[in-house]
C-alpha cells in the first residue's frame, strides 16, 4: 500500500524529535498504521538545522506554504506554534483537502470552533493528542476510552514549569523567585514564563478536555484563570501541616447550573495520587459514571514524549483516512450537530472549599468578630487554628478551612474581613478540592 506521505512545519524540538522517533521506530509504526509513514518534507526557517537532520529524499525548505499546497502531502504536522501563521497554515491545509496534526494548545482553544467547523466541511481530520498533557494520550482516553461514560469532573496537573515550581518551594523550602530562576537555567521555564506560572497554558489545556469531556464548543476565554505568583512558603507549609499539597490544578465539572471551568493553585489531600505526583511530570484525573475515578500520568513535555502524542495521531490519522467523515471519531468525541449549548458558569457561581489565611491583633474578640462576618455569609468552618505570635509583633496568624460555599459568599466575607481594624494583612484564599466523587 502507498506509503502516508508527511510535511512537517517545525524542526524545533518536538518537530526533531517527531522525525527521530518516526525513523527509529518506522518498523513498528508502518505495521500498526498498515502502511508506511514518511517525512517528504520538511518546513523551517533554519535551513541548515533541518538538512542537518533530513535523509536523503527529504525535501527541505523555508517556504511553509510549498508543504500545505503540494498535492503529494497527505497529512500536515503543525509544529510551529502562535496563533498567526500556525492558524494561515493549518487552515490553507485544510482548503487543499490536507489532515492535520498539532500539538498547538493555543490555537485550538482560541481558533478551534473555527478550524474545527473548517475540516469538518472539507471533510479531513484535525488531531491534536499532542496538545495536552504531551505524552499522556488523554485526549484519545476521554474521546474514545471513556465514550460510555457521563464525564462528572477533570482534574489535572497539565503544566510542567509550574508542577515543578511548587514540588521544588516545598521540599527545599525556597522563595518562588529562587525556584522560577532554577527552572528557567534548566530549560523547564522560557525567559517570559508568563504562560506557565500565570496558568495560562494550563487554561488552554483544560478548555480543550472540556469541550471533549461535555460536548460543548471550545470556550477559552471563559476560563477562570488565577496562576501561582503569589503563593508562599508559608503556605505551602501549612497546607502540609493540615494534610494538603497545594498544586496548580485545571479543573472542569459537570454542575447543576452548567460546567465549571477553571484554573487555580489549589489544596489537595496528600492521600490523593495526583497531590505526590512531582517535578515536571503531568497527571489528569477523570471521574465518570460508569468507570469511577481513573488517573492518567506521565511526561507532560520533552520532545520523545510529545513526539509519542504526535505519531499516535499520524497512526490514527492514517487508519481513519479512508473512512466516511461521519464513521471517524469525532474531533470533540461529540457529533458536530450535538454539541450542547449548556453554559460555562462564572467563577462567582463556583461552590468549593477554601483556604483562608490572614494576620490580626491579638486581643479579645477577634476570633468572634471575624467568625461573625463568616456566618453572615453562609460559610460553615470546619477548623480553625491560631499560630502563636512572633517575638517582635503582637500579630498573629489565623488559618479557616471551610465547608463547601459559592464563592461569591467567600468574596464577600473577605471584602468585610479586610476591612476590620484589628486585620493586618490581606486575606489569602487558596480553594480546596477533596477529589472523591
Amino acid at each position: 500500500m502507498k506509503p502516508i506521505h508527511i510535511g512537517l512545519l517545525g524542526i524545533g524540538i518536538v518537530g526533531g524529535g517527531t522525525y527521530t522517533v518516526l525513523k527509529r521506530n518506522q518498523e513498528e509504526i508502518a505495521r500498526r498504521a498498515g502502511r508506511g509513514i514518511v517525512v517528504k518534507m520538511i518546513a523551517d526557517k533554519d535551513l541548515d538545522k533541518a538538512r542537518s537532520l533530513a535523509d536523503s529524499g527529504v525535501t527541505v525548505t523555508a517556504d511553509a506554504h510549498e508543504i500545505t499546497r503540494n498535492p503529494d502531502i497527505d497529512i500536515v504536522v503543525e509544529l510551529i506554534g502562535g496563533q498567526t501563521i500556525a492558524k494561515d497554515l493549518i487552515l490553507e491545509s485544510i482548503a487543499n483537502g490536507k489532515h492535520v496534526v498539532t500539538a498547538n494548545k493555543a490555537l485550538l482553544a482560541n481558533h478551534g470552533t473555527e478550524i474545527f467547523a473548517a475540516a469538518r466541511a472539507k471533510g479531513v481530520i484535525v488531531a491534536f493528542e499532542a496538545a495536552v498533557a504531551g505524552g499522556i494520550p488523554i485526549i484519545k482516553a476521554l474521546r474514545e476510552g471513556l465514550t460510555a461514560n457521563r464525564i462528572t469532573w477533570i482534574a489535572g496537573i497539565i503544566n510542567g514549569t509550574a508542577n515543578f515550581i511548587l514540588s521544588e518551594m516545598r521540599e527545599k523550602g525556597l522563595s518562588f523567585e529562587q525556584v522560577l530562576a532554577q527552572a528557567q537555567k534548566l530549560g523547564y521555564a522560557e525567559a517570559d514564563p508568563t504562560y506557565d506560572i500565570e496558568g495560562i497554558d494550563a487554561a488552554h489545556k483544560i478548555t480543550l478536555m472540556s469541550a471533549i469531556a461535555f460536548g460543548i464548543p471550545v470556550q477559552f476565554n471563559k476560563v477562570y484563570t488565577e496562576g501561582i505568583t503569589k503563593l508562599t512558603g508559608e503556605d505551602i507549609r501549612y497546607a502540609e501541616e493540615l494534610g494538603y499539597r497545594i498544586k496548580l490544578l485545571g479543573i472542569t465539572k459537570r454542575v447543576a447550573k452548567g460546567i465549571e471551568l477553571r484554573v487555580h493553585p489549589t489544596l489537595i489531600p496528600m492521600r490523593r495520587l495526583i497531590a505526590n505526583v512531582e517535578g515536571v511530570m503531568n497527571a489528569v484525573v477523570v471521574n465518570g459514571d460508569a468507570v469511577g475515578t481513573t488517573l492518567y500520568y506521565g511526561a507532560g513535555a520533552g520532545a520523545e514524549p510529545t513526539a509519542s502524542s504526535v505519531i499516535a495521531d499520524l497512526v490514527d490519522v492514517s487508519r481513519m483516512q479512508t473512512a466516511d467523515p461521519m464513521h471517524r471519531v469525532p474531533t470533540l468525541s461529540f457529533q458536530p450537530d450535538s454539541l450542547s449549548d449548556t453554559p460555562v458558569i462564572p467563577m462567582e457561581e463556583v461552590e468549593t472549599s477554601y483556604y483562608l489565611r490572614m494576620q490580626v491583633i491579638d486581643k479579645p474578640g477577634v476570633m468572634a468578630e471575624i467568625t461573625r462576618i463568616v456566618a453572615d455569609n453562609n460559610i460553615s468552618i470546619s477548623a480553625m487554628i491560631q499560630k502563636e505570635a512572633s517575638n517582635e509583633s503582637d500579630n498573629v496568624g489565623i488559618i479557616m478551612l471551610t465547608h463547601l460555599t459559592v464563592e461569591k459568599n467567600i468574596n464577600a466575607a473577605i471584602a468585610r474581613i479586610e476591612s476590620l481594624s484589628v486585620v493586618t494583612s490581606e486575606v489569602i484564599r487558596i480553594r480546596i478540592e477533596e477529589l472523591n466523587n
